[in-house]
């Protein structure tokens, strides 16, 4: 009996303890973010319920029960698990999970929990009966059972239970990388760090002026997508050398504060702020908290600039993007480089030619000089983000002559509207994330292969707050503009763009809805085969949000 039932249970156990885990990693161990994901799988934590409720009854069923009924209790019991069971089996990720040390850790505190819900009221209840009726062997036996359907039934809440348990743990590992981060920074002072934040184009930013700088200095940036505390953490511990003269980090948020908290680590010496726009209204709860969390970049280079009295080389610099909206309605420094295709930017670009080669442009600089640039990326935000980075570089003493070449040499950053082709197919891959801004440009982009099939592929926007469907829905009818077909991927995430689109007058037989991204690619290879096709991939959503 007991090898019936609690070692299949503890099977499961381990398996929902890896899923959840890598939920909870995916979350950025943060708890909205884990709990919204709760939110939309409440079949399993129905069949959790469920299944620890049968097992309760089962346990209770008098001794005259016949066979009948204990029968169809097994029965469903089994149906359950074995669903539960399969959905826990693992499964290829967008985004693998990560056997790091604070995962072992967490792995840790889940055993001591679950030994402590099933020890504790075991041998307490165990000491009061034993004395009382003298039956403890058999009670320790049936509470083992009764505790083991409880910890069933708590499954998906015990990772955010040892989450909270951890984080003092957590908070004081993570103390010491920084401090340990502070003290390499401190022992490099020649080191010049430039900050880049922005709710959208600082990590194409980031890549574009580590390749324009390093015609001239011996650069550094952080990685891909390193752009939390921790991330830039780690990156200075493992890559920082002596020799580096330029730091570029970009510093992302999600949450009011997020900047100052990477400012306080790196101080920044300089700082762009590349746009600012409604992202992560989830978790920042309104425009202003994006406003002052973004501009905080900037404070931190303020700050330095008063204390030091200016950079040894010359003053600190902040640069905006004055193409943008909201920053051009909140320009907080007089002082700031502004740089965009607007008139009136100090480093602005004109004479903007796409062709089948690329892009040519004009770009000139505060003092009147000017240089024809030439690259193979296409469309208006790499142009902008371009003449971002080629205002720093500039600024910072490297002549706008000597950019050319490395803006010839600039290639697209993965995944942020990066072109690749296949034969007659062209793929547009925006699919590291997206906000109505982004995604809106990207729909500019793929409008510009005029002769071509244009194909999207989307889940559409996330983590946008009350606004999610309203921005949703003018991404549809901005879409339905655009497009030729669209291929939504989530019939649930989805239902706003799909009610944008045919609401602006887009073919409902053009327009499909499929379960996953493999369903969909399926379908996007097939839709008019043989002929020139462009597809946009806007917004790929990782596993929690599946």
């Amino acid at each position: 009996m007991i090898l019936f039932s609690v070692i299949p249970v503890l099977c499961l156990t381990v398996l929902a303890l890896r899923y959840y885990s890598h939920m909870l990693q995916l979350s950025s161990y943060q708890f909205q973010g884990y709990f919204r994901f709760l939110r939309s799988i409440k079949g399993k934590l129905i069949a959790h319920v469920a299944f620890a409720v049968l097992f309760l009854v089962w346990l209770l069923l008098p001794e005259n029960k016949g066979i009948v009924v204990p029968l169809i209790l097994a029965a469903a019991m089994l149906i359950v698990f074995v669903f539960l069971l399969i959905s826990y089996l693992p499964k290829e990720a967008k985004k693998k999970f990560v056997v790091t040390n604070r995962v072992k850790r967490l792995f840790i505190t889940y055993s001591v929990l679950i030994l402590l819900i099933c020890i504790i009221p075991e041998v307490l209840g165990n000491m009061a009966v034993h004395k009382s009726y003298g039956i403890g062997g058999r009670y320790v036996v049936w509470t083992l059972w009764i505790t083991g359907t409880v910890v069933l039934a708590l499954l998906p809440l015990i990772p955010a239970l040892a989450n909270l348990i951890n984080k003092p743990i957590e908070n004081r590992v993570n103390q010491y990388y920084i401090d340990d981060a502070k003290r390499i920074l401190k022992e490099h002072p020649g080191l010049r760090i430039i900050g880049i934040t922005g709710s959208f184009g600082k990590t194409s930013v980031k890549y574009y002026l580590t390749t324009l700088l390093s015609e001239g200095y011996r650069v550094l940036m952080t990685p891909e997508s390193f752009n939390t505390p921790m991330g830039i953490v780690r990156t200075i511990r493992e890559h920082l050398q002596p020799t580096h003269q330029i730091f570029v980090c970009e510093m992302g948020a999600r949450h009011l504060h997020d900047i100052k908290e990477i400012t306080d680590i790196v101080h920044p010496d300089d700082g762009i702020l590349t746009s600012i726009g409604h992202q992560h209204l989830e978790t920042f709860h309104s425009l202003e908290n994006i406003i002052s969390t973004k501009y905080e970049l900037l404070d931190a280079v303020d700050e330095k600039e008063k204390a030091e009295g200016g950079h040894k080389d010359g003053q600190h610099l902040k640069f905006v993007n004055g193409d943008n909206e909201i920053i051009r309605g909140n320009m907080k420094y007089k002082d700031a480089i502004t740089y965009g295709l607007s008139e009136g930017c100090d480093y602005r670009a004109t004479d903007i030619k796409v062709t089948g080669q690329g892009t040519a442009f004009t770009v000139t600089a505060p003092d009147g000089e000017s240089a024809e640039y030439n690259t193979k990326l296409v469309g208006r935000h790499n142009v902008e983000n371009i003449v971002g980075a080629v205002a720093a570089a500039n600024s910072l003493g490297i002549s706008m002559n000597k950019l050319k070449m490395a803006v010839r040499r600039l290639q697209s950053v993965p995944h942020r509207l990066e072109l690749t082709r296949h034969g007659n197919v062209s793929i547009l891959d925006d699919a590291y994330n997206s906000n109505p801004n982004g995604a809106k440009v990207a729909l500019e982009t793929l409008g510009l292969f005029e002769e071509a099939v244009k194909v999207l592929v989307t889940p559409g926007m996330i983590e946008l707050g009350e606004k999610e469907d309203e921005y949703n829905e003018e991404f549809g009818r901005q879409a339905a503009a655009v497009c030729d077909y669209i291929i939504l991927v989530g019939e649930k995430q989805t239902q706003a763009i799909k009610k944008g689109a045919l609401a602006a007058g887009f073919s409902e037989e053009r327009l499909f809805v499929k379960n996953s991204f493999i369903e969909a690619s399926k379908l996007m290879y097939e839709l008019d085969a043989g002929r020139e096709k462009v597809i946009l991939l806007e917004n790929d959503l990782p596993d929690n949000y599946s």
